[in-house]
């Protein structure tokens, strides 16, 4: 689990990273994103509640799959006050459709292809590819950010235990 976005790599070799880190315990940066239906969805959607976001480079990739099943589950579990979302640059009727043949029900899928500003402002932006790194951010009812996992190797899971610890923590 890294705090920082420094030493991204895929397979190994090492990413060009943009964006400023985002560092616990600070106002997480504002966001605009598209939601499955096309509609705009910004922070203030989730106002009072936990709110995790999983950067994703593709919800179409083994990993991110992984990652989003195994949140989906581990929803189940967690208090109403919890919202889950994945971030990538997925179009969002990519996502709609992924979610309704996976079963995903639980995990909020939002876009960053029409502003293309979270990749920076959250310091996941793969310039090179168009992507977003993985990542996982927790933020507490009050807008701060209560957890950060810039996964150093994006063809890798985040730490789970830890990302969901901070859930906890943060109702």
């Amino acid at each position: 689990m890294a705090k920082t976005n420094e030493t991204i790599t895929m397979k190994g070799n090492p990413l060009k990273v943009e964006g400023r880190c985002v560092e616990e315990g600070v106002p997480a940066p504002s966001f605009k994103l598209t939601a499955a239906d096309m509609s705009d969805v910004t922070n203030t959607a989730y106002a009072g509640k936990v709110l995790v976001l999983l950067s994703l480079p593709s919800i179409d990739t083994p990993v991110c799959a992984i990652e989003a099943k195994r949140f989906n589950q581990e929803a189940a579990s967690l208090s109403k006050d919890v919202v889950i979302a994945s971030v990538s640059r997925d179009l969002p009727f990519a996502l709609k459709r992924w979610c309704a043949a996976e079963g995903v029900e639980r995990v909020i899928t939002l876009s960053d292809y029409k502003y293309r500003s979270f990749g920076h402002d959250f310091g996941v932006e793969l310039p090179d590819l168009g992507l977003l790194a993985r990542a996982l951010f927790v933020v507490d009812k009050t807008g701060k950010i209560a957890h950060v996992d810039y996964v150093s190797e994006v063809a890798e899971e985040p730490d789970y235990a830890a990302a969901l610890e901070a859930v906890r923590r943060s109702l």
